[in-house]
């Protein structure tokens, strides 16, 4: 098995006309798809050829407090922050520009060694990150390990432990394989979900 990139990301909005205009018309991502109902919004927008970000609409959503990217929190927790590539440092700087242009705040640019980045929150309070791969250094290609304190797990490698989780003794024979209709089927395939 290979995967290909992110799929999607699964946000969500109380304004998507609000979210449309920054994901959309300041960072220039294609809205690609759009689901809908009465009470229902769930739009799609491309980062990339393989990635997408994706936004449900929900009335009584209200935009986050800004939070750091990083900052320690306690208690129950599951989203930091999710950074985008950009191809070139040239587009780092002149997203920079626009974002500072359309009066958003984001951060000097800073150096992690492996990237260049630039932080920022979207209209919903959803912390962002847009970073450029340093020339000459690629981590997908030769990992590196800083961690002073790494683990015993962590110093086991890069490569995946296939010892670690129970082998698949049954596959699902095709005979058995089932996709059921869910939301958007109908706009695609005709089935309602």
């Amino acid at each position: 098995m290979k995967f290909n990139g992110v799929n999607h990301l699964a946000m969500a909005t109380g304004d998507m006309d609000k979210t449309i205009r920054f994901w959309r018309d300041l960072l220039g991502m294609r809205l690609v798809a759009g689901l809908g109902r009465r009470g229902y919004r769930h739009y799609f927008f491309q980062i990339s050829d393989t990635d997408l970000i994706a936004f449900f609409e929900w009335s009584e959503v209200k935009p986050v407090p800004n939070k750091s990217h990083g900052q320690p929190v306690s208690g129950p927790f599951i989203f930091d922050h999710v950074s985008f590539g950009v191809e070139t440092e040239n587009d780092l700087w002149e997203l920079k520009d626009k974002m500072e242009a359309a009066g958003c705040y984001v951060s000097d640019v800073i150096d992690h060694g492996f990237i260049h980045s630039i932080y920022a929150h979207d209209p919903n309070g959803i912390p962002i990150e847009f970073s450029h791969n340093v020339e000459g250094i690629d981590i997908r290609k030769q990992p590196q390990m800083r961690d002073e304190s790494a683990s015993k797990v962590t110093q086991e490698g890069s490569e995946p432990n296939t010892g670690v989780w129970p082998k698949v003794t049954r596959r699902t024979p095709v005979s058995e394989r089932a996709v059921y209709p869910g939301a958007g089927s109908e706009l695609f395939h005709g089935k309602k979900g």
